[in-house]
């Protein structure tokens, strides 16, 4: 695996976190906490949506969804 995607991983884990543990976050807070672009916010958002792990129910905020996830 290379070492950009490794990169975008590990970000995109410490995002799910971030949002489960605040219990919802906006993508503007998102890219504030990790000093990143909302454009890299998105591709994160949509990584983690496409695996069903994030919702939007409002534009903008997200949630975690219910399904089970084994962080290591």
């Amino acid at each position: 695996m290379s070492q950009s995607t490794t990169r975008m991983l590990t970000r995109a884990k410490a995002v799910y976190l971030f949002i489960k543990e605040n219990d919802g976050a906006t993508t503007r807070e998102i890219a504030e906490e990790f000093g990143i672009t909302d454009r890299t916010v998105q591709r994160d958002l949509h990584l983690l949506a496409y695996n069903g792990l994030v919702n939007s129910p409002n534009r903008g905020e997200w949630k975690i969804t219910e399904k089970k996830v084994r962080i290591s």
